[in-house]
């Protein structure tokens, strides 16, 4: 019997290739998406499409409900713009959502030891660190304290990417095939990425690194495949 995982899958290119990494380990994969209230929530789409392909038990939750609680980020407040230009703390602080990863590990830990699952995995990277807290190593290090006796059944959460860059990311999906159209990026919600917002350049970047050019269409033609 393969053992259980739960996947934190938003649809973007690092949860993508986590949810691969884990599906070739062996898992019994189960993917969980969250709405909450991102202007982005095309990825949920993309998320859905690639379950469905996959034929996964996919769960997504809606915790739109406690936005009211989470104030003061770009991603869910269409009051506030979000940033173009330079994946860095400095532009892309407004992106974070105030203790979202915790929320959502939580939830998954929750799903996890209902379902007989032993770990969550979600795609926190070297990238992130120095905007999101809750993506760091000493996050994941006190969340694994936490979930070792938060029930009778210690949960691990598991970053098989902590310590690699979205390009370093990229190249391991490439290497095991995967087909990125699959997955969505942007910070702004339409129906192409607009290829100036930080995450869409951080993305384009890593293409660029490995000599390829980012299969996603683009508000601007000639940054994307076409």
């Amino acid at each position: 019997m393969k053992p259980k995982a739960v996947v934190i899958y938003s649809g973007g290119m690092d949860s993508y290739t986590v949810l691969h990494f884990v599906l070739q380990k062996g898992y019994e994969v189960y993917p969980l998406s969250f709405n909450y209230g991102q202007r982005h929530d095309k990825e949920l789409v993309v998320a859905s499409y690639v379950c469905k392909t996959l034929n996964l038990t996919h769960q997504v939750v809606d915790i739109t409900n406690i936005n009211h609680l989470l104030q003061g980020s770009s991603l869910t407040d269409c009051d506030l713009d979000i940033p173009t230009g330079e994946y860095g703390l400095d532009n892309m602080k407004s992106t974070v959502v105030p203790n979202r990863n915790m929320i959502f590990l939580s939830l998954a830990v929750g799903y996890a030891v209902s379902i007989g699952a032993s770990q969550v995995f979600y795609g926190a990277h070297a990238g992130d660190h120095s905007i999101y807290p809750d993506c760091r190593p000493e996050f994941v290090t006190a969340m694994n304290d936490v979930c070792a006796i938060a029930n009778y059944e210690p949960v691990a959460v598991v970053s098989p990417f902590l310590h690699l860059s979205k390009s370093e990311i990229l190249r391991v999906g490439l290497s095991m095939q995967l087909d990125y159209v699959h997955s969505w990026t942007c910070y702004n919600g339409r129906e192409k990425a607009c290829g100036g917002c930080g995450s869409c350049l951080e993305r384009l970047a890593a293409f660029a690194s490995q000599n390829m050019i980012d299969p996603l269409d683009y508000e601007v033609p000639s940054i994307g495949a076409s």
